[in-house]
């Protein structure tokens, strides 16, 4: 909740460099919390983009079958290519990588 962020806030040097600290902007503060535990629990996913215009998003589980992770993939591609803003000319997506937490990517298109 709002409120709350002025309690939250000193544990950003720990939360910050993990991710991990609500921000309004991602809609992770908000006042109706019931409704944004309902989005998670529906399959929202967070996603960011480094300095180097890669783009860091959680699409599955190992315990997922191989086509449930096809499917969160092909969607996930296809609402970044949706994103493309109309100025912006050339290739939008140049290169796919995927990987597990803590192992090496491996490159699925180029």
């Amino acid at each position: 909740a709002p409120d709350m962020m002025g309690l939250v806030g000193p544990l950003g040097r720990v939360l910050g460099p993990r991710g991990l600290m609500p921000s309004p902007r991602a809609g992770t503060v908000t006042p109706d919390v019931a409704k944004v535990v309902k989005e998670y629990k529906a399959g929202k996913v967070e996603f960011r983009n480094d300095k180097g215009g890669n783009i860091h998003a959680m699409v599955g589980k190992l315990s997922f079958d191989p086509q449930k992770l096809t499917e969160n993939i092909e969607a996930f591609i296809h609402y970044i290519a949706a994103m493309k803003p109309a100025p912006v000319k050339g290739t939008y997506i140049r290169s796919i990588s995927i990987c597990a937490t803590m192992s090496p990517g491996v490159r699925v298109a180029a």
